[in-house]
């Protein structure tokens, strides 16, 4: 069911960018982060584990939220109807946490085809500028490809705290604030950053990275997604299983493994495998 009117799809096309988008209640985004603390209760804060990249390969409920027809009907108006789940992300920032995101463009070292990829972050708390909110470059997804410089810096989110080397223009940018429930929509090749939570409350988001099927990865390694609307005729990745339960002892063996593949691709290149 089509969800963006043409002139959402044409802000998407124009800014890179498209929010806020809701797809589900408060009340079931309560429920989501109520199931993600209740891990971290037993566990550990999930920003200090592997599973905070490709969680959807071990948790029920996030593979469940990846094939979610509220947050695929808005993404088929964008990418087509056959679309493939590349990856999940948590982004969360606790209260005066020093995390930060520095401005870059998702696609630099991914290594896939074609920039047919939009990012659906799902925000699980109330997303605020003061808390951390993402900021977007408008128009800069139409830059291609822009050079990075690997930073690596201790606080920076991203794999390699890679910086875009071009000046931006602050008053220029925009700020995604979201309600929990809402979602917002971006570019693969849109210039975006966050600043650190300087508030006394948790920012929660879910990224979901959905490629059309025709994408494919070109590292040369091999690759996993998940299909999760229309077919795939194109046979471009490992197609991932659902986990049958959370945590379990396969599902943790499979992510590992995948994980540690992906890794080969976002860190080729440096002397690093994964994350320190």
């Amino acid at each position: 069911m089509k969800r963006l009117d043409a002139a959402a799809v044409a802000a998407y096309e124009r800014d890179g960018y498209y929010f806020p988008v809701r797809v589900m209640s408060e009340s079931d985004a309560a429920g989501y982060r109520s199931k993600l603390e209740a891990f971290e209760a037993g566990h550990q804060p999930i920003m200090k584990t592997a599973l905070r990249n490709k969680p959807h390969l071990v948790f029920t409920w996030i593979n469940e939220l990846i094939r979610d027809a509220r947050i695929l009907d808005v993404v088929e108006d964008i990418l087509g109807p056959n679309i493939l789940a590349w990856g999940t992300n948590f982004f969360i920032k606790d209260p005066h946490d020093d995390a930060f995101i520095s401005w870059h463009q998702d696609s630099t070292y991914w290594g896939l085809s074609h920039p047919d990829v939009t990012t659906a972050w799902i925000a699980l708390s109330d997303v605020t500028p003061e808390n951390g909110a993402m900021r977007m470059l408008p128009g800069s997804h139409l830059l291609d490809q822009l050079p990075h410089v690997d930073t690596f810096a201790e606080h920076n989110l991203l794999t390699r705290g890679q910086e875009v080397q071009i000046d931006v223009d602050e008053s220029k940018t925009v700020d995604v604030p979201l309600k929990p429930g809402e979602m917002s929509l971006h570019h693969v090749r849109t210039v975006h950053a966050s600043n650190a939570n300087a508030t006394g409350t948790r920012r929660i988001g879910l990224a979901i990275r959905y490629v059309p099927t025709y994408v494919s990865q070109i590292s040369g390694a091999r690759d996993y997604a998940t299909l999760v609307r229309g077919e795939d005729t194109h046979h471009n990745f490992v197609l991932e299983p659902a986990p049958k339960v959370d945590f379990g002892e396969e599902e943790m063996a499979l992510h590992a493994k995948i994980a540690e593949e992906s890794f080969q691709i976002l860190y080729r290149g440096t002397d690093r495998t994964g994350p320190r």
